[in-house]
């Protein structure tokens, strides 16, 4: 047989070869033309399972760490927050606990003002879960919860009735207003008017109520007390 004589086998394999090249590429056709696959839906945060106020996540009063004199604004920015992010039913009260107190100028004026209880704290009634506990901590101005080994501990009842269960407003008539005094026991001072004027001494009382120091002066090489009101004292 001659090399130009065309068999039957030669045949029906360049027709193998054709039938699977037009396989191939009606295949590649088929994968160009499906259709992409859709975006995936949006997700509604309403519709994710939300933590529950349980006896194991009760609401409770907890203190918390907040830079010193941006206690109000901070009370302010987490009231906002919480707000914000549609959490009110896991959060009650923001509070900065304060009392009133009289202040008096050099003429004895009295004047009635706020003082801060406790300066670089703020209280929140609310659970505790993750989504709060993350809410609290990415506040501005927060540090942290107080607690032990980093878990935040609930206030004591006596701390409770002590800073956030204040007298109520009928029994503020009956509640002596403290004056604000600056000045604490072991401090030295000097007199700065009347009959013992540039006599120095330390302060033994201070009464808040009336406004009042006592200092004990040396006195013809005795000690003697002196009770003068807190504005006729300087610090040394």
């Amino acid at each position: 047989m001659s090399d130009n004589e065309i068999t039957e086998n030669d045949v029906i394999d360049e027709d193998a070869l054709v039938d699977s090249k037009a396989d191939s590429d009606d295949a590649v056709v088929e994968k160009a033309a499906a259709p992409a696959l859709p975006p995936a839906a949006p997700v509604d945060p309403n519709a994710l399972p939300k933590p529950e106020v349980t006896d194991e996540n009760p609401m409770n009063w907890y203190i918390l760490k907040v830079a010193f004199n941006r206690e109000d604004s901070i009370a302010d920015s987490l009231r906002k927050r919480v707000k914000m992010e549609g959490m009110e039913e896991y959060f009650g009260e923001v509070v900065v606990p304060t009392e009133d107190v009289a202040t008096f100028n050099r003429d004895g004026k009295r004047r009635i003002t706020k003082r801060k209880l406790l300066p670089g704290y703020i209280m929140v009634f609310m659970s505790i879960n993750d989504d709060t506990w993350f809410l609290v901590r990415e506040t501005g101005g927060i540090s942290d919860f107080t607690g032990a080994a980093g878990k935040p501990m609930p206030m004591e009842p006596d701390d409770v009735e002590r800073f956030i269960n204040r007298p109520l407003v009928d029994d503020e008539d009956d509640t002596p207003i403290k004056t604000a005094i600056p000045f604490k026991v072991g401090d030295r001072v000097r007199v700065k008017e009347g009959n013992f004027e540039n006599q120095e001494g330390e302060v033994d009382v201070v009464d808040e109520a009336n406004g009042r120091v006592t200092v004990i002066i040396n006195i013809f090489g005795r000690s003697v007390p002196m009770e003068l009101d807190h504005w006729q004292v300087e610090p040394l």
